[in-house]
């Protein structure tokens, strides 16, 4: 597990990075809020360690910066400030936590796990490709930060695309997989749904999210 700690002081962050890599984690350390964001957007950080009082843009702005790309992460805010208008707003902000300064590196030790052991037992109920995101216990998708409103058998076609990334899906496979009954060439079911997906997902100016491949199907596009 990759964990990102963005703080300003150069010994506190050493201290850091020493304890967790003790615990078993890799870190990763960022002195800037720009630095910070950049590394936090991407997707091999697991949870992030985020200072308040950073030099170029204050730890909140960041969270909220964040938050407008990822909503997986855990985000652990630590901090000088104790007041409870600063954690209220930390928490508001979409923080998951709030850690004043000074702490017990094993407290935050036992807080960063249990985020971890949260977030494990919430992604087996989420599916990704790409900026694209589907939460099948709410029964949402987003795209990016937009929520995306589907029908229930839309939701079902899209949901078998996200579970076979990469892979090239023949008009028979969605049939089986989506309708349960055997392939009958004389139905467009799959190119209707197909096209209703396109439609409330496609941006403009961007190729469709699920591209047509010559003579396979079709397959979910993302990087």
């Amino acid at each position: 597990m990759s964990i990102l700690v963005v703080d300003d002081e150069p010994h506190f962050a050493a201290f850091l990075t020493k304890g967790l890599e003790s615990a078993g984690y890799r870190v990763e350390t960022a002195s800037t809020g720009a630095e910070g964001y950049n590394l936090a957007v991407q997707p091999r950080v697991d949870l992030v360690l985020l200072d308040v009082g950073l030099p170029d843009i204050d730890g909140f702005s960041v969270l909220s910066e964040i938050r407008r790309e990822r909503t997986d992460v855990p985000i652990i805010m630590l901090t000088a400030r104790g007041e409870v208008e600063d954690r209220v707003r930390g928490l508001d902000l979409g923080a998951n936590d709030y850690l004043p300064k000074p702490f017990a590196f094993t407290e935050l030790v036992a807080r960063v796990r249990s985020q971890l052991r949260s977030q494990s037992a919430q992604s087996s109920f989420v599916l990704n490709a790409g900026d694209v995101t589907m939460d099948l216990r709410q029964r949402t998708v987003r795209r990016g930060d937009q929520a995306v409103r589907l029908t229930p058998k839309e939701f079902a076609v899209l949901e078998f695309f996200l579970r076979h990334p990469h892979q090239v899906l023949s008009k028979a496979q969605l049939l089986n997989g989506v309708w349960q009954y055997d392939f009958d060439p004389g139905s467009n079911v799959v190119e209707v749904y197909v096209g209703y997906l396109r439609h409330k997902l496609d941006r403009p100016d961007e190729d469709s999210l699920i591209e047509t491949v010559r003579g396979g199907g079709y397959r979910l596009r993302h990087e």
